[in-house]
């Protein structure tokens, strides 16, 4: 025998060990959760039962069948055993397996007898759904809630077909630890979801209502991040200055947490009260704005657009305008034609507060859609900034016949998706001559 052989209890201890440790690696091998447990249940049904599910209880208190892989054949494409279960029997009932481990008992051993049992009082133990899609039964399996934090979230069935081969007492406690494992990641993705959703509503309590000037239409939209649990800096706002022209402005603070949400706030609000105390050009108030930000947020930098849309209630308009280290407006005419408006540049917030900025004016044709955005609708981290600001160009020339909601969420649609960061919109569209 060879020193480095095993003898079959060391071996058989070794890969229960190397089970949980890939398992282990799969859960942390993708932030996607969903994909997460098909990998965890690939390795289950392969190496220790003919299948796996994963079963998740939803807020509404029905059943969801997150993934089903079968050791024999791995996974279907249209995936038919999963989705929501049927609902289980009734409390009054003798309960079967399934209802006591979401009721807080478990794990459960389950042979060939106590399955078809469960079968009969109609819970989908081996199987996704009933009818003609029924997967291949078992002849014993173990049933294990996922818990966490005292809640059960869930649970999580190995079965195995072969009645030569069936799972046994010890089987139940491999079990038992990979479906702690399992539900750790389940409610990390919960308390990952919950978080977000919060910082969804506080960065959406902090964007402003917009306003209704004559014969102009204004429209806005605010996408977090898919991967942020965090609120960001995006912002925009528009509003109607005492003399008439109508604000509109976009900006974004460098950062994605809350500390960028507060100084956000705090930026938007100092650039209202600057901007209908003084009605400067753009370029002096986003001067003013400057060193205000740099004496009460020094440690904070941001981009931000200023621009003012004036004219008689029937044209002509004009766009005044100065950029601190923001993207370019784009002006879409009413026939398809774009351009983005490049003067009024300078650097951005926090970089040099002294430094004169400068503004520029442009004409608006009748019918024009005029859009601001933040770097989160063009910038991908695999391609260049320029082919970004193309591909906006054509899809918003595209779009420039439908209506301003319209057009905002068909960019959203055709751009967002594959954002890496906040994207924040304003557009604004003038009448036809």
């Amino acid at each position: 025998m060879d020193e480095y052989d095993l003898d079959e209890a060391t071996q058989h201890a070794l890969d229960r060990l190397t089970l949980l440790v890939d398992a282990g690696s799969a859960l942390a091998s993708t932030l996607e959760l969903r994909e997460a447990l098909r990998r965890v249940c690939r390795i289950v049904a392969q190496r220790l039962g003919g299948w796996c599910a994963v079963d998740v209880v939803e807020e509404d208190g029905r059943i969801h069948r997150v993934c089903v892989v079968h050791g024999d054949h791995g996974e279907t494409g249209d995936r038919p055993w999963e989705g929501h279960l049927p609902p289980l029997p009734p409390r009054g009932r003798e309960p079967g397996p399934l209802r006591r481990v979401l009721d807080g008992a478990g794990p459960l051993l389950l042979d060939r007898d106590a399955l078809a049992a469960a079968r009969a009082h109609g819970e989908p133990v081996d199987t996704g759904r009933p009818g003609p899609l029924r997967g291949p039964l078992a002849d014993s399996a173990v049933i294990a809630p996922l818990r966490s934090r005292g809640e059960i979230m869930g649970a999580l069935t190995v079965a195995r077909p072969d009645p030569r081969a069936p799972l046994l007492g010890d089987d139940v406690a491999l079990v038992a630890d990979l479906t702690h494992r399992v539900a750790l990641a389940v409610d990390n993705a919960r308390l990952h979801q919950q978080a977000r959703h919060v910082a969804e509503l506080l960065q959406r309590s902090l964007l402003p209502d917009l306003p209704r000037p004559d014969a102009l239409r204004l429209a806005a939209r605010y996408v977090p991040s898919p991967d942020a649990a965090e609120v960001g800096g995006d912002w925009y706002d528009s509003f109607v200055l005492p003399g008439g022209a109508t604000a509109l402005i976009i900006g974004d603070v460098t950062g994605h947490d809350l500390h960028a949400a507060i100084a956000m706030s705090h930026l938007r609000n100092m650039l209202r009260g600057i901007a209908c105390d003084r009605e400067e050009p753009p370029g002096a108030i986003l001067r003013r704005l400057d060193i205000a930000h740099s004496n009460l947020l020094p440690e904070d930098t941001a981009t931000c657009l200023y621009g003012l849309l004036e004219g008689p209630p029937g044209g002509p308009w004009q766009f005044h305008h100065a950029s601190a280290g923001h993207p370019p407006p784009l002006l879409i005419t009413a026939d398809g034609d774009s351009r983005y408006l490049t003067g009024g540049r300078g650097v951005l917030l926090g970089a040099s507060p002294e430094r004169e900025r400068g503004s520029v004016i442009e004409s608006l044709p009748p019918g024009a859609t005029l859009l601001l955005y933040t770097d989160g609708l063009i910038e991908r981290r695999t391609e260049s900034l320029d082919q970004g600001m193309v591909r906006l160009r054509r899809q918003a020339a595209g779009l420039v016949g439908e209506p301003l909601d319209a057009l905002c969420d068909g960019l959203l649609a055709a751009l967002g998706s594959g954002a890496d960061d906040d994207v924040a919109l304003l557009a604004l569209r003038l009448p036809e001559a």
